[in-house]
């Protein structure tokens, strides 16, 4: 059986990662890893669905014993990728997709091989009525997620993709594309070793 491949998803907050994956995570052979983060649960959220909702000291004790892939610090609030299952889904031949900010990315390619996808909104403009849309919080955190979703742009370049979120089902689609693509490069890199071995 092949490994799966790892796929980091990137993007300001309100660019539609959340809904995008959704439709991905549909894919029986799509694993969605769940980040864990210190901040407060959403209306509808669950704990263990969108995230594992931890207390600081407890993210912090699962950061100090190594059980985060990727950490960071985000309007004030701790986010991470635990490293449980992501290996086992791997060897299962899934592909595993991560959801994470571009922190997050940078520290994942450093210590893995990923394919990297920046998703963006249609415009700034909408991305920030996406974020007023929500009625979820505060004016001071739209404002944080708005400075921090300018400097998240600066990133672009950084990324392997970039996918225009314009229509979810499209955007969704172009990114299993790119996931097969990368896997049948795979796969073909593999073929192409194993003869020039033999």
């Amino acid at each position: 059986m092949n490994k799966g491949i790892v796929v980091v998803i990137s993007g300001p907050s309100g660019s539609g990662k959340g809904t995008v994956v959704e439709l991905l995570k549909k894919n029986p052979k799509i694993f969605l890893s769940v980040s864990a983060t210190t901040r407060t649960p959403r209306e509808g959220e669950e704990d263990g669905k969108q995230y594992h909702f931890l207390s600081q000291d407890e993210f912090l004790k699962r950061l100090e014993n190594g059980g985060m892939l990727e950490h960071n610090l985000y309007c004030g609030n701790y986010y991470g990728t635990p490293l449980l299952e992501i290996n086992e889904q791997l060897e299962q031949g899934k592909d595993v997709l991560l959801e994470i900010d571009v922190n997050g990315a940078r520290q994942v390619k450093e210590k893995l091989s990923a394919v990297t996808v920046f998703l963006l909104p249609p415009s700034l403009q909408e991305l920030k009525n996406r974020l007023c849309g929500r009625g979820t919080e505060s004016n001071e955190m739209i404002d944080c997620r708005l400075k921090q979703a300018a400097s998240e742009l600066q990133h672009i370049e950084d990324y392997d993709y970039t996918v225009l979120n314009d229509d979810v089902s499209l955007a969704a689609s172009r990114i299993e594309a790119i996931i097969q693509a990368e896997k049948c490069k795979t796969e073909m890199n593999r073929e192409l070793w194993g003869e020039m071995i033999k």
